[in-house]
């Protein structure tokens, strides 16, 4: 067995039925590759589904059961019942190319690769909302392309939602060790600091189908901003001044409703400039949204996201240092 892809669970049945379709379109050779389903207390009927599904393409399919621990608690689960030489993770709301497996196999040939990642990206099906998500979380300006653009800020550290590991990095470095925040990021820095071969097989992407609203959008990057600074405590080079650009525009623009009533004159200056900045960035994410997806709606929403990104981040960042810093605790 050559591939084990690894898929945590918990109450999304309609998103794994969608991955199944997906996975039966698969160009690969069936022996060379299994899914793992490791179903984390779900009670939508997902285990009645796997047991009565019956794979069109002959596609190897096994699934575990363990009460609600959480994903990486399952992944772990996974790695410790894994078959493959290796191990690949994906989530359950991310749709597959029919070349997924065989530009991971060429990545790891051709790079030698013990870890590595691919991007995420959208389906033409996909809703407006769900694009211009995908916009704010690939686009440079939205996360400095660190979920896979070939240009980032950072170096590439592989995300849980489509990522593998040959089994030698199991063994050494174990499974991940964070039950939240930041897990998967985490996971990478532990393989980047035991020295392995790890790196990006830019066309490797999956298209994921996050569904969300703007409000679940936002307490979950402001999620990813507490886990940022989680991160930091672990890893020396995971928290820099860039990281902290969202907090620090939070704090300045209340600094300046504080003190605008002393200094009018002054602080009018500043927010004109302050608004003419906004204005700015607004008109480049309607733009290159535009650009992308060639629809005025998704482009609107793309600078609703792309807001909503940065002072969610900034304020998850705010409580993450007050959290895992000030008070200390896990």
């Amino acid at each position: 067995m050559q591939f084990t892809i690894i898929v945590p669970v918990y109450n999304r049945l309609d998103e794994v039925k969608e991955l199944l379709e997906t996975a039966e379109l698969l160009q690969y050779d069936r022996s060379k590759f299994e899914f793992l389903f490791v179903d984390d207390g779900s009670n939508d009927g997902f285990i009645d589904f796997l047991k009565n599904y019956i794979s069109t393409t002959e596609l190897q399919i096994r699934f575990l059961c363990q009460k609600n621990e959480g994903p990486a608690n399952a992944r772990n689960n996974g790695m410790a019942n894994c078959e493959g030489d290796f191990m690949l993770f994906i989530d359950s709301d991310c749709m597959l190319t029919p070349q997924w497996l065989s530009e991971i196999n060429n990545g790891i040939l051709e790079n030698n690769f013990d870890a590595f990642g691919g991007p995420d990206t959208f389906h033409p099906s996909f809703s407006p909302l769900l694009k211009a998500i995908n916009y704010s979380m690939t686009s440079f300006i939205g996360t400095g392309g660190i979920r896979g653009n070939k240009k980032s800020i950072e170096k590439f550290y592989p995300r849980s939602f489509n990522m593998g590991i040959s089994r030698k990095v199991y063994d050494k470095i174990g499974g991940m060790r964070l039950r939240y925040y930041g897990e998967d990021t985490d996971f990478s820095a532990r393989i980047d600091e035991a020295g392995f071969n790890m790196g990006l097989i830019p066309d490797a992407f999956v298209y994921h189908k996050r569904r969300t609203s703007l409000v679940k959008f936002s307490k979950q990057i402001s999620t990813i901003g507490m886990a940022r600074i989680k991160l930091g405590t672990l890893h020396k080079n995971m928290l820099k001044l860039i990281h902290l650009l969202p907090a620090l525009l939070i704090i300045t623009l209340l600094l300046m409703l504080v003190v605008t009533p002393l200094l009018p004159k002054v602080f009018s200056y500043l927010w004109a400039l302050t608004g003419f900045g906004f204005l700015l960035i607004c008109l480049l994410a309607f733009f290159q949204s535009h650009k992308k997806y060639k629809n005025f709606k998704t482009s609107l929403l793309s600078i609703v996201t792309l807001n909503i990104q940065v002072f969610a981040y900034g304020t998850g960042l705010i409580k993450g240092i007050y959290k895992f810093i000030l008070l200390k605790k896990d």
